[in-house]
């Protein structure tokens, strides 16, 4: 056993270095150069070496798929298929009860899809139950394709800051609307704080109560071991899953959606074309009866499959439950360092005993606005973050007047509201695969030097007509700047 553990180690170790951009350098304002702190992975990841590596040979051999005539189709043919199982495999969703299609430049697609097929599969059902924690592309396309939508609380935690859904308020809801509930989508994990949802005890509800349920698994697949089938008690099975390739080591590559067969197959594909069809008459078409052709029209993003699936295969031989554990040991780490700054506020339930997070931690700094934060860490400490709402509105608004109205009770409301739209965001650091403790220091670093030296930096900034907080004197020089353009020129010897 303690040469398995071993083995895993080192290769997580490999690949931890393995990553394109990890040694980027710019020019701060300060002048010094140094390699950039990647801490946006919840938006989007780094390129995985091998995954790009994988690709590159690839390319020798790239041709359309659809065909097994010539060499080169007969091996992308193959490739592009082992991308599907390997995906259902690495999720493990039985092949003979699930299909993976897939779509568009990550999850929105997808989801946007399952809202339209679920409406369509049962259409007497038209309520959808979803968490007020949701990414927009996990609220908002079932409020376009649902008569009506309910947003399920959280559960409140002695800190006064929200954790997880709330599975008591989720089964009232369930006994509420029971006769009307078509499915309930969640988060596995929300993409402002990292905190992670009960995603099968959700399913076990839901299903007790006839609902269906989707994961938005944008920020799980990565980060966590997930289990779609093959639970002792079948109600923990997930109905449908999606999640973005960009968010899982391989930006260009596509959005995955796997779901029942069972409900694909009671009704028409979502979108017709070439390669879904087995014949086509003047006066009506045959789809295909199989799976994944009968939702995959038109040519897809073969590379980008294939580079996913290469992802996926190295992420299932590092081992997820170790890339959890790891990661799990930074994001503690990163949150009791902040915790210990009185300077800060954390949004979201801390105590990783009652709520567990995996990937991000957001904050704000008393005294300063969340654009300033993110331009000073990028300007002067070369450390990559993101901030301002993360495509979460009502989550984001909820956190932050939940904490204005702890620290302010004596004014109006309309003065509340006027105050949250001033300061509405925050600053979000997440984590990927590829940062190691070192990252941590820095970013704990930084910011207490940019507590320390808050009115400094207010100074050093003004605020540009589009709202952004940008340096009054430093400038993002050429070197620091990347032309596609000019790279051609000089690739093409242009004068």
């Amino acid at each position: 056993m303690t040469m398995i553990v071993q083995s895993e180690n080192l290769l997580l170790a490999k690949i931890q270095n393995d990553f394109i951009g990890l040694d980027t350098v710019y020019t701060l304002a300060d002048g010094r150069k140094t390699p950039r702190v990647y801490l946006d992975s919840t938006a989007s990841t780094l390129m995985m070496g091998a995954a790009h590596d994988m690709l590159e040979e690839f390319f020798e051999h790239y041709a359309n798929s659809h065909s097994l005539l010539h060499f080169s189709a007969k091996i992308t043919t193959s490739q592009y298929d082992w991308a599907h199982q390997r995906i259902l495999s690495f999720l493990g969703a039985d092949p003979e009860e699930y299909t993976c299609f897939f779509t568009g430049s990550g999850t929105t697609a997808g989801i946007n899809r399952l809202a339209r097929v679920f409406r369509d599969y049962r259409k007497d059902k038209d309520v959808v139950l979803v968490s007020i924690m949701e990414h927009h592309s996990n609220d908002l396309p079932h409020r376009k394709h649902a008569d009506e939508v309910v947003h399920i609380p959280l559960k409140s935690h002695s800190s006064g800051q929200p954790g997880s859904l709330d599975k008591e308020s989720l089964e009232e809801n369930l006994k509420k609307y029971r006769d009307r509930v078509n499915y309930v989508a969640v988060t596995g994990i929300s993409n402002v704080t990292g905190i992670i949802n009960p995603i099968y005890d959700i399913a076990e509800l839901a299903h007790d109560y006839g609902a269906l349920v989707l994961i938005d698994g944008a920020q799980m697949a990565a980060h966590m071991p997930v289990q779609m089938s093959g639970h002792s008690n079948s109600s923990r099975n997930i109905d449908a899953f999606v999640f973005s390739g960009h968010k899982t080591y391989v930006p260009g590559s596509p959005g995955a959606v796997l779901c029942r067969k069972d409900i694909l197959m009671a009704i028409e594909p979502e979108e017709l074309g070439g390669g879904m069809v087995e014949d086509v008459f003047v006066d009506r078409y045959i789809i295909k009866d199989y799976f994944p052709d009968r939702e995959e029209a038109g040519t897809p993003n073969i590379p980008g499959a294939i580079a996913l699936a290469a992802a996926i295969e190295v992420l299932d031989r590092v081992g997820v439950e170790n890339i959890f554990r790891e990661e799990g040991i930074l994001v503690d780490d990163a949150m009791e360092r902040m915790k210990k700054n009185p300077d800060l506020i954390i949004y979201g339930e801390t105590n990783s005993e009652k709520c567990s997070r995996a990937g991000s931690i957001s904050f704000n700094i008393k005294g300063m606005h969340h654009g300033l934060v993110a331009a000073v860490l990028n300007d002067y400490f070369n450390i990559a973050v993101r901030n301002e709402c993360f495509c979460a509105h009502p989550y984001v608004k909820e956190l932050i007047l939940d904490d204005m109205l702890d620290a302010i009770t004596d004014i109006p409301d309309e003065e509340i509201e006027a105050k949250y739209k001033l300061l509405a965001g925050m600053v979000r650091v997440s984590f990927g695969i590829y940062n190691q403790p070192e990252d941590v220091d820095a970013l704990s670093n930084a910011l207490q030097e940019i507590v320390s030296r808050k009115d400094e930096f207010i100074k050093l900034y003004h605020v540009d007509e589009n709202g952004n907080y940008v340096h009054n004197t430093f400038k993002m020089e050429k070197e620091n700047n990347f032309s596609i353009p000019d790279l051609l020129d000089e690739y093409l010897n242009v004068k």
